[in-house]
């Protein structure tokens, strides 16, 4: 058979297959669809210029430009939000729902603002190469994942559906941190290097906390419902309390697992209990085999 005579009679039925799998498992009407993923890709990126006019955007000497890119960039960042919001809220909720949300996101904006310039000057604090918290801002994966993560954590806390969780991942992919909207992260909050860490969705983190590359703050194993299904809805990940540091490759988990204020977990520890305050906790130092030699 021909190609062509092939595609006139078989793509129709195809097509409709694929509908008809595709309305099995998601609702038509209430997705953003892969459009709306990207869509929030970019309202993320006007955030960004909006917290930081004068570093993202070209007119950084006009004060009047400045003042007008920042409220276009607001401006047109809520509306597309407030669509994208309405789309995933349940159907018994209103448009004057998803105003709200996005009323009370974007009123929040100058504390969020300051509350990142906290990161950044821990960030400026904790690391001694760093000559500037100029190099902090455009060169730390850091600060790029905890500021997405401060916007996403204001409408997982709206209970949004979705979105805050788009927010995360595209964290996730631009920098390796992997921080889940739901986390609730103090000031002064600092990843060194930053690759390979996971924050759960229920652990809360207080102020002036450092980790390092390949920290996971997790769940043990989690109990499930009579159907073989994980209860949702439960503390399951670490409390780390004020001024603790953790470093690389360390494993934190359970929700009734605390470390207490200013302590200091060494690398690749490997912690399901709560810790005292001002403890230092370390492996056992390896005892290397030295040759000289062949």
């Amino acid at each position: 058979m021909k190609l062509n005579d092939w595609l006139n009679n078989e793509i129709p039925n195809i097509a409709k297959s694929l509908e008809d799998v595709h309305k099995n498992y998601f609702s038509i009407d209430k997705t953003i669809g892969f459009e709306g993923q990207q869509k929030i890709y970019q309202i993320l990126e006007n955030f960004r210029s909006a917290l930081f006019p004068c570093l993202c955007d070209k007119y950084t000497n006009e004060d009047d430009r400045i003042n007008i890119n920042i409220g276009n960039k607001l401006r047109t960042s809520a509306l597309d939000l407030r669509f994208l919001i309405e789309k995933v809220l349940p159907k018994d909720q209103s448009l004057e729902e998803a105003d709200q949300i996005v009323i009370d996101l974007i009123n929040k904006f100058p504390t969020i603002r300051k509350t990142i310039q906290t990161d950044i000057q821990a960030a400026y604090n904790g690391d001694p190469a760093t000559t500037s918290t100029d190099e902090i801002l455009f060169s730390y994966p850091s600060i790029q994942a905890i500021t997405i993560h401060r916007i996403a954590h204001e409408l997982y806390n709206s209970n949004v559906p979705i979105i805050p969780r788009i927010m995360a991942e595209y964290a996730h992919q631009l920098t390796g941190i992997d921080i889940h909207p739901g986390a609730s992260i103090g000031e002064y909050f600092f990843i060194d290097h930053g690759t390979g860490v996971v924050i759960g969705e229920t652990c809360t983190i207080g102020k002036n906390v450092k980790i390092y590359q390949g920290v996971t703050l997790g769940a043990k194993s989690f109990p499930l419902d009579e159907h073989g299904n994980p209860i949702k809805g439960i503390k399951r990940h670490p409390n780390i309390e004020d001024n603790v540091v953790i470093y690389a490759g360390a494993t934190i988990l359970g929700g009734d697992t605390t470390i207490g204020h200013d302590s200091t977990i060494g690398g690749n520890i490997w912690l399901t209990q709560s810790v005292p305050p001002n403890s230092r906790v370390y492996n056992s130092q390896p005892l290397p085999n030295i040759k000289n030699g062949v």
